[in-house]
């Protein structure tokens, strides 16, 4: 029976559809949304996501989810916002003057039982379990070869000094070359003699290789320790309380949400 109304085709179903999800991918709150910095891209990939898995119906329910879009989008700005003020409490805490030292002792204090250490925060941060290992031994083999010298030296044989030196590593060898031309004022006496290059090894022996390995074998818990400071930063107070509003009101619109569809259900007879 012909009814007077205009059939509706197929595909003016489909073009509806897609005239409204574009209006709603292109809505006044998104376009205030996003900031010139973000990536839009980004934003409409959410809210693509946003509408498949809510499927709206009428300008209620799409403001909706346009709003949800929005709150998930902030969200993501909050956590931006704290990892910046860890980044941020890191770095003043391995560049202040005192920072590293302190770092370093509160984390050995409780393994070693010493609260010294000049540990590299940085490295002690970025390095990987691999670069700690590789750190290790290249540490060890350095003293091995010092002590290998200053054995030398402990037996006094006629020469000593000349294989001590030939001996030691390249660059503690060019140390001790450049102490000789330019004696530092720390109270010992530089001379070509093995008595000298004895008491400059044995002076320096804690800075070069007992507290560098002792911080290698224990930079998990400096890391830990630098990680733990920043976590534990005042300026978190802020973000924290806005991103509690963020989930009361993300809570509030998918209740409404969830409230409007319960109305559309039909009301049984």
């Amino acid at each position: 029976m012909d009814t007077g109304a205009t059939p509706v085709e197929i595909s003016d179903v489909g073009n509806y559809r897609a005239t409204r999800l574009n209006a709603l991918k292109h809505g006044v709150l998104s376009r205030f949304t996003v900031l010139p910095w973000e990536d839009e891209a980004e934003y409409q990939a959410l809210l693509a996501a946003l509408v498949a898995e809510h499927a709206p119906e009428g300008p209620t329910e799409e403001h909706l989810i346009e709003e949800l879009c929005g709150i998930i989008w902030r969200k993501r700005r909050v956590r931006m916002a704290e990892a910046s003020v860890f980044r941020q409490k890191l770095r003043h805490k391995a560049t202040d003057y005192n920072g590293p030292e302190h770092i370093a002792g509160a984390a050995l204090l409780p393994v070693t039982g010493s609260s010294e250490g000049k540990a590299s925060i940085p490295r002690a941060i970025a390095a990987t379990a691999a670069e700690t290992a590789r750190d290790l031994r290249e540490m060890r083999r350095d003293q091995g070869a010092t002590q290998c010298a200053l054995n030398i030296l402990g037996v006094g044989d006629p020469g000593a000094y000349e294989r001590a030196v030939a001996a030691l590593k390249c660059d503690t060898r060019e140390y001790w070359q450049e102490c000789l031309a330019d004696p530092p004022d720390d109270g010992l006496e530089y001379a070509a003699t093995a008595e000298a290059l004895k008491a400059w090894i044995e002076h320096h022996w804690r800075e070069w290789y007992d507290q560098p390995i002792l911080e290698l074998l224990h930079r998990d818990a400096i890391r830990h320790q630098a990680l733990g400071i920043a976590y534990g930063a005042d300026d978190l107070e802020v973000p924290a309380r806005y991103e509690t509003h963020l989930d009361r009101k993300l809570e509030r619109t998918l209740a409404m949400l969830i409230r409007l569809r319960e109305l559309r259900q039909p009301v049984p007879a």
